[in-house]
């Protein structure tokens, strides 16, 4: 057990994706050269995805050329295929990220294909990954509930976590997609998991939808992860996911962590300084969905 808890940062990617406000590239610039002097040591910057699915991401390789490095930040990009691992490293990430599903709905609606045809989609990626020492994270997205299919069986997560594994991604982080997730369904989850893979591979990326997601980071830490997803300003939700709020706001996990006694690294007045940036994007304002 150790009391450093590291945020990774994903709301310049996950958290502006779907947005209808058209955010221009030097904006998103900087956010990212803001976050990048908070103490983060992990940003998600981008994707590399076709325009006519996330066009809010259209401009990925520009974003990429403007922002400014520090060292010992990674800057990761998502890459669902083989044309998006071109763009990434075309782009010098430090980092790639691919995304499966533990639902066959949610892969349909989201990557227009099934569970089977996203892992065999994935290894030319793997493949390419590993030629150029990139290393990649791997996502598996609503691993307590689904939109389409209901409560998702532990079993399918297991499955799919392991596969990404076992083609190469050097950690999974467990999405509760739509915030679905209750501390119990955490710990359900985990119980079945953490026998096959060891809690240093596992890293948590709990959506806010019913209040719950400190609540479930809780959870998760009882059974060791140390790794967990956030966006600042609590950005995000998904396109493919109806009610899905959005993303834990890094502020507010680091304050949590920071009040319990955990070690973050991270400067909440840098935190707050690309808040109030990010207020001044003028983003649609968002419903408040009842609780799942």
């Amino acid at each position: 057990m150790t009391d450093r808890v590291e945020i990774l940062e994903v709301g310049p990617r996950d958290g502006l994706q779907n947005e209808a406000v058209m955010i221009p590239a030097e904006d998103k610039i900087r956010l990212v050269n803001h976050l990048s002097h908070s103490g983060l040591t992990h940003i998600e910057v981008t994707s590399f995805v076709s325009p006519k699915w996330v066009p809010q991401m259209a401009d990925a390789a520009e974003v990429m050329a403007g922002i400014t490095r520090n060292p010992g930040v990674t800057y990761a990009v998502l890459t669902p295929n083989l044309r998006g691992l071109e763009g990434a490293l075309a782009a010098d990430a430090n980092e790639v990220a691919v995304f499966g599903a533990a639902s066959e709905g949610f892969s349909q609606k989201n990557i227009n294909c099934t569970i089977a045809e996203s892992l065999a989609r994935f290894e030319p990626v793997m493949a390419l990954a590993r030629e150029n020492n990139l290393p990649v994270r791997g996502y598996v997205s609503c691993v307590v509930a689904c939109p389409y299919d209901g409560k998702t069986a532990p079993e399918m997560v297991k499955q799919v976590a392991l596969s990404l594994l076992e083609m190469g991604c050097y950690e999974i982080s467990l999405g509760d997609t739509i915030g679905a997730g209750h501390p119990e369904d955490i710990k359900r989850l985990l119980d079945h998991l953490i026998p096959h893979i060891p809690a240093a591979k596992l890293a948590g990326h709990f959506h806010d939808t019913g209040n719950r997601a400190l609540a479930n980071v809780d959870a998760a830490m009882t059974y060791g992860l140390r790794r967990f997803d956030s966006a600042v300003g609590g950005l995000g939700g998904c396109p493919y996911a109806p009610g899905a709020k959005g993303n834990l706001g890094t502020m507010l996990l680091a304050q949590h962590l920071h009040v319990q006694g955990y070690e973050t690294g991270l400067d909440l007045n840098r935190l707050a300084e690309a808040e109030q940036l990010i207020q001044s994007f003028h983003l649609a304002p968002k419903s408040d969905p009842e609780a799942m």
